[in-house]
């Protein structure tokens, strides 16, 4: 029998036992659901709606081609990419999971990135936001500021590795079955000021080329860009909802108990502290009670281990935000298995970040002096999360910027 004939009927037979546990427990499902609903319209809908609404204004006035041209130098080198996954690394580092998948997926359908390419692109730039990184993770849960230096390390650099390594898939294949980037590589030779000067015509007229083919006026493009952002969200909205209420199904059934129980002994046999079975299973599931979890685990347990438990569950996402990258790659002809695996290898490498950077960071001071910092305090501070973001972006941008023209620059040089 093949697995598509058994994956149909067992999920039916998953969502039937959810459903009578539901009646059996109708209090505590409708509590779950209003703690994902509060969750979902503090957190994620006025942190994330913005950026979708963004980003669609931006694909559709060409800015996005525009970025595109400018960071091919860099990105094609690094991580086998057109120069607007740059674009699309920027907005998913700053504004957290799903923007990455969302924009990746917009990228495919205008025929922008090829398959390959896209799954390259999801696979490292699904990550933590820094306000929920900085602000709810070590200060709300850990209650310690200075520890957002070495959890952002761990997260950001192991996104980069991730970055790194999936730039070797798909290189076996001879071709894939996808459009080529429609963004031009490279400038013409002939421009008559240098490369800078031929790599921002090239890019300027990849814009105009793109907002000439799009055509719709800036009403339209708003109206549509808060249309397909409100049904986004809305669907993040409906999957915090319901993993929140199958996790406390679960716990009511007994099930939530076991794998505490079944995880706390592996950990055991692998050498780390049992007690935090409960983060990293709820941290499976929903990452926001994973890292809570983490924070606020048994204070015999040494600190860099619960460090290096959130940053495992910040890197994997939870099965949460895994559905809501499915959801979105659907139709799209991207894969999940790769999305999948990926999340894992971070999860891996950011865990083992915090525990090799533990001394050379912490225990050194750095993460205090990081503490202290205005800029630490600024994006730690959920008052400020959108204006913080926006300059994050900015800032991420123009580096991203500088260092595409430097590698242009160098590789003219090395051919005189």
């Amino acid at each position: 029998m093949s697995l598509n004939k058994i994956a149909g009927p067992l999920l039916g037979i998953l969502l039937a036992g959810c459903m009578l546990l539901m009646l059996i427990h109708p209090s505590s499902s409708l509590d779950a659901a209003l703690r994902g609903l509060a969750v979902w319209w503090d957190v994620l809908f006025p942190s994330l709606f913005p950026f979708f609404v963004i980003s669609e204004i931006m694909l559709g006035f060409g800015i996005v081609h525009l970025f595109g041209a400018l960071l091919d130098p860099l990105m094609r080198p690094l991580f086998n990419i057109p120069g607007s996954g740059g674009f699309v690394a920027a907005m998913g580092y700053v504004s957290g999971y799903p923007v990455g998948a969302k924009l990746t997926a917009k990228l495919r359908e205008q025929g922008m990135i090829s398959k390959v390419e896209g799954e390259r692109l999801v696979a490292f730039t699904t990550s933590s936001d820094p306000i929920f990184l900085l602000g709810a993770v070590s200060v709300g849960f850990f209650h310690d500021a200075s520890l957002g230096l070495i959890l952002a390390l761990a997260h950001y650099g192991g996104g980069f590795i991730v970055g790194l390594l999936m730039s070797f898939h798909g290189r076996s294949r001879p071709g894939d079955s996808g459009t080529a980037p429609s963004t031009p590589a490279a400038p013409s030779s002939a421009a008559p000021s240098g490369p800078s000067y031929g790599r921002l015509r090239t890019a300027m007229n990849a814009m105009a080329e793109a907002r000439r083919k799009d055509g719709r006026s800036l009403g339209e493009l708003l109206r549509n860009a808060i249309q397909s952002s409100l049904q986004l969200i809305i669907v993040v909205g409906g999957l915090v909802v319901f993993f929140n209420v199958l996790m406390e199904l679960l716990a009511r059934a007994g099930i939530m108990s076991m794998l505490f129980s079944t995880t706390g002994r592996l950990l055991s046999l692998a050498g780390f502290p049992p007690g935090l079975s409960a983060a990293l299973v709820s941290g499976l599931f929903e990452v926001t009670l994973g890292a809570r979890s983490a924070g606020e685990a048994a204070a015999g347990i040494p600190l860099q281990f619960k460090v290096a438990a959130a940053a495992f569950i910040l890197s994997w996402g939870g099965l949460s935000v895994h559905a809501q990258v499915a959801s979105i790659l659907n139709g799209t002809g991207l894969r999940y298995l790769p999305f999948m695996a990926a999340r894992l290898v971070h999860a891996l490498l950011s865990a083992g970040l915090v525990l090799l950077l533990w001394k050379p960071v912490v225990s050194s001071g750095l993460a205090g002096q990081w503490g202290a910092l205005p800029v630490a305090s600024g994006l730690a501070s959920p008052d400020s999360a959108l204006i913080s973001s926006i300059s994050l972006l900015c800032l991420l941008l123009a580096c991203m910027l500088v260092l595409s023209l430097l590698l242009l620059l160098a590789g003219r040089l090395r051919r005189f």
